[in-house]
C-alpha cells in the first residue's frame, strides 16, 4: 500500500509540474463538401473540417474537452498512445468507456511524458471517425540528438472520403455484403482537401525536412514517393528508428511514418511527391483503384518539374518494418510466456451474410464495458467466464511476454491490424499456405522495430510480441471501419488483478455510463459470475466463406 501511495504522489507531482495544453472540441454535424462535388452531413469540431492538428511537446499534459452536440454518444481515441495507468482514457467505445451522451461534455487527460512522435485522434464510437471526426496529434520530441537531424517539420495527412456518411449504412451491415457498403471509390484528401488540387510544399535548398506522413484512412492504403530524393525513415507509429534509407512508404489504414528528406542545393527544377491510393481487395477500376495524385514540391516558382521514368513497385525500396531497427535498441522480447494464434474467419450470420472475426465469434459490444467488468468482479476477473464470448477476451498475466500470431487464410481479403495500449515488436510474416512460393520475412537486425499498426495480407500471417506491462483493457481490431464494425476484433484483458489495485476510474465516466443506461459493475451482462442472462447469444461460425467467391 505504501509503494502504491508513493507512486500516486510522484505521479501527482509530475502532473502538476507539466505544461497543461487545453483544447476544446465542440463536436457537431456539418453539411459540407470536402471533395468539391458531394455534400453530406459530416462530423466536425468547432464548426470546422478538417479539424486543425494538435501540437504538444513531450511531457505536456493534453486536456482535450469534448462537447457532444451529436444525437448519439461520442468518444475520442488517441491513436497510438499507450495511456499507461489510464486505460479508461483509451476511449474505445463500450470497451473502456460508455461514451459521452448527447448534450454532455467530458475532458480527457492525456499524459505524454513517455511518448513522442506522430499520432492522430479519432472517434471510436460507431462510424464517427470515418465520417469526419479525426485530426492529427504531434508530440514534439525532447531528444536533442534527434532534433539536430532535421531543420523543419512538414505534415502530410492522407484520408479517404466517401460520397455519403457510412453512418447511414450501418444498419445494412447485418444484412449486406461488406463490399457493397464501401463508399464507392472514395475521394483522396491530402492535408484536408481534394488531392486533385493539392497545395504545394515549398523546399529551401539544403534544408532537412522531417516529413510526417499520417494515414487517417479507414479503408484504403497509400503509397508515397518523392522521385529524385532519398527518404531517411526515422519513425514508425510513434517509435523512433535508426535511420533507414528508402525510396517510398506503403501505409495501411492507421499507420504513420516520419522521414527526413534533404532538399537539393539546386533550384533548377521542381519535383512531384507521388501519392498512390489503392486497395487490393476492392475491384480495380482504371482511374479509380488505384488512383494517382501528385503534390508539387516547389524549389522555385515557374521552374519546370523534373521528369523521371516510371518504375514498377517491385523496383522500389520501401520502408520495411522487418528491416528497420528501433532507435532505443530494445532487444527481442524473450522467452515467450504466452503464445496466441488467431485465425481470421468469415462467418455466416443469421441471415446468411458474411461477417469477419478473429476466431469463432464476431465481436459485438455488450452492456458492461469489459474494463468495468475487470475492475468490479474480484478474482473472477482472471476468468474468461465473466466476459461474454463475443468480446473474444484474452487474459494476459502481468509482465508476461506475449507472442501473437494472426493468420489470414483468405486469398483476397487484406486487413490492417491495430493494437491499443502497446507498440508491438514486428517479428515475422509468412505465407499461411505451406506450399506458397512467397518467402517468409523475419526481422533482420538485433533490435526489432515496434509499431502499433500493420498490414495482415491475404494468405499471410504476422507474428508480433509485446510485454504485458501496461495493465488495462485494450481493444485489438482491424482498422478498416467496415471490418471492425462487422466484428473483426478482440480484447486483451491485461493484468486485471493489478488493475484492481492501481486504477481508479474518474467518477464522471461512471456517471456518463449511468446516464446512458449501462451498468457499471458485474460481468458483461451486469450480472454475478458467469450468468449472461440479458445478452443475445454471440454470432458463432456456421461455415467459412471464400472472399474470392463471395466478393466480400
Amino acid at each position: 500500500m505504501l509503494s502504491f501511495t508513493l507512486l500516486i504522489l510522484c505521479a501527482g507531482i509530475l502532473h502538476a509540474l507539466a505544461v497543461h495544453v487545453q483544447v476544446t472540441w465542440d463536436i457537431g454535424y456539418l453539411n459540407i463538401s470536402r471533395d468539391g462535388f458531394s455534400t453530406w452531413q459530416a462530423i466536425g469540431a468547432n464548426g470546422k473540417l478538417p479539424i486543425p492538428p494538435i501540437y504538444v511537446t513531450q511531457g505536456d499534459v493534453l486536456e482535450l474537452t469534448a462537447i457532444n452536440h451529436l444525437d448519439k454518444p461520442v468518444t475520442l481515441h488517441t491513436h497510438g498512445l499507450f495511456q499507461r495507468n489510464s486505460t479508461y482514457y483509451d476511449s474505445a467505445g463500450m470497451v473502456t468507456e460508455c461514451g459521452i451522451p448527447p448534450g454532455f461534455q467530458f475532458t480527457y487527460i492525456i499524459e505524454t511524458r513517455d511518448q513522442s512522435g506522430t499520432y492522430w485522434i479519432h472517434s471510436h464510437y460507431g462510424t464517427e471517425g470515418i465520417d469526419g471526426l479525426r485530426a492529427t496529434l504531434i508530440i514534439r520530441d525532447q531528444d536533442l540528438q534527434l532534433l539536430n537531424e532535421y531543420d523543419e517539420n512538414v505534415l502530410l495527412t492522407l484520408e479517404d472520403w466517401g460520397q455519403a456518411p457510412l453512418d447511414s449504412m450501418v444498419d445494412m451491415l447485418k444484412t449486406t455484403l461488406l463490399v457493397n457498403l464501401i463508399p464507392s471509390h472514395p475521394t483522396v484528401l491530402i492535408n484536408g482537401i481534394n488531392a486533385n488540387i493539392s497545395q504545394p510544399i515549398r523546399f529551401t535548398p539544403g534544408r532537412r525536412y522531417r516529413l510526417r506522413v499520417v494515414s487517417m484512412s479507414f479503408t484504403y492504403w497509400f503509397k508515397v514517393r518523392l522521385p529524385g530524393h532519398t527518404m531517411q525513415a526515422i519513425e514508425a507509429d510513434g517509435i523512433n528508428s535508426r535511420s533507414f534509407a528508402a525510396d517510398g512508404l506503403d501505409l495501411c489504414p492507421g499507420q504513420r511514418y516520419s522521414v527526413i528528406i534533404t532538399a537539393h542545393k539546386s533550384i533548377d527544377y521542381n519535383y512531384a511527391l507521388n501519392v498512390t491510393f489503392y486497395s487490393d481487395f476492392i475491384p480495380r477500376v482504371s482511374g479509380l483503384n488505384p488512383r494517382y495524385h501528385k503534390v508539387p514540391i516547389v524549389y522555385r516558382d515557374n521552374a519546370p518539374t523534373k521528369k523521371f521514368p516510371v518504375i514498377e513497385d517491385h523496383e522500389v525500396k520501401w520502408a520495411d518494418e522487418y528491416a528497420m531497427e528501433s532507435r532505443d535498441e530494445q532487444m527481442l522480447l524473450e522467452p515467450v510466456d504466452q503464445h496466441i494464434v488467431l485465425n481470421v474467419k468469415t462467418l455466416i450470420n443469421k441471415v446468411g451474410i458474411p461477417n469477419c472475426a478473429f476466431g469463432d465469434y464476431a465481436y459485438d459490444p455488450v452492456p458492461v464495458p469489459p474494463l468495468l467488468t475487470a475492475l468490479t468482479t474480484g478474482d473472477m476477473a482472471l476468468s474468461p467466464t465473466v466476459y461474454a464470448p463475443q468480446l473474444n477476451a484474452i487474459i494476459l498475466q502481468h509482465n508476461h511476454v506475449v507472442e501473437l500470431e494472426l493468420r489470414n487464410p483468405d486469398t483476397l481479403m487484406v486487413h490492417s491490424y491495430h493494437c491499443h495500449g502497446h507498440a508491438f515488436q514486428v517479428v515475422e510474416s509468412g505465407p499461411v499456405n505451406a506450399n506458397s512460393l512467397v518467402p517468409a520475412k523475419r526481422f533482420r537486425g538485433q533490435h526489432p522495430m515496434r509499431r502499433d499498426t500493420i498490414t495482415l495480407a491475404a494468405n499471410r500471417y504476422v507474428r508480433v510480441r509485446i510485454k504485458a506491462d501496461n495493465p488495462g483493457v485494450w481493444y485489438q481490431h482491424c482498422h478498416q471501419e467496415q471490418h471492425n464494425y462487422s466484428g473483426l476484433a478482440f480484447t486483451f484483458i491485461e493484468a486485471p488483478d493489478v488493475m484492481q489495485r492501481t486504477l481508479r476510474i474518474p467518477s464522471e465516466m461512471l456517471e456518463l455510463c449511468r446516464i446512458l443506461g449501462h451498468p457499471t459493475q458485474g460481468n458483461s451482462a451486469g450480472n454475478i459470475g458467469s450468468d449472461m442472462t440479458g445478452i443475445e447469444p454471440p454470432l458463432k461460425i456456421h461455415g467459412h466463406v471464400d472472399s474470392t467467391k463471395s466478393t466480400l
